[in-house]
Parts: C-alpha cells; structure tokens; sequence
C-alpha cells in the first residue's frame, strides 16, 4: 500500500508510506487528495516521515493538495520532511507558500490553532 489515510476530527492525515514521491507515486496521491478534498475534508496533513526522495511530480501533488485546502479555506500541513526533500522544498522557494512542520503533532497544533 502506497499510502495510509486517517480521517480524524477535524483533518484528514495522509501518511505516504514509499521511499520515493515520483512519477509511479504521485497521480495516485494527487487522485487520493481529489477524493479526500471531495468528501469535504478541508484540513490535510501529509506526512512524508519514510519519504526519502521527491521529484517534481512529487511537488506537483504536494502543491494540489495546498490548493485544494486552501479553496476550501481549510489548513494544509506537511510535516516528516528528511533533509532531501527539504533542501528541495527550499530550493523551489515552496517553504514559503507551504505550512511545514517537524511532527505530526505540531501539525495538529497549527490546523487547531487555524480553526
């Protein structure tokens, strides 16, 4: 299984559970994110705690899932990111657009707090 989805309260988390967020993964994630988003789910939390590699494809889905909660003026928080997809999470300039957090709590704390 490619991913682990929680519906929880008042979020929805998302646990992508592959070492790598690329081509093969990510149209999978972005249709799971539709469906998430289209049962009126408007807070996300991604965790990529066991991503080890991402490609733009990978931020294209990441980037859906943003817009998605943000036009549900809902919370999107990706939170587990490992050095690699951080660097470039950093490097793209998304650091600025995205809520990211270290734990999977911390982004519980922030969609709380946003409500």
């Amino acid at each position: 299984m490619e991913f682990k989805i929680e519906k929880l309260e008042n979020y929805t988390l998302i646990q992508v559970e592959e070492e790598k967020l690329d081509t093969h993964i990510a149209p999978t994630l972005k249709s799971e994110l539709v469906l998430v988003s289209g049962n009126g789910e408007k807070n996300i939390i991604l965790d990529l705690g066991n991503v080890r590699y991402c490609d733009s494809s990978g931020l294209s889905a990441i980037l859906v899932a943003n817009r998605l909660c943000k036009n549900a003026n809902g919370t999107f928080v990706l939170t587990g990111l490992n050095e690699a997809v951080e660097r470039l999470i950093t490097i793209s300039q998304l650091d600025t657009v995205l809520n990211i957090t270290n734990t999977v709590e911390e982004g519980i704390k922030l969609i709380s707090t946003a409500e």
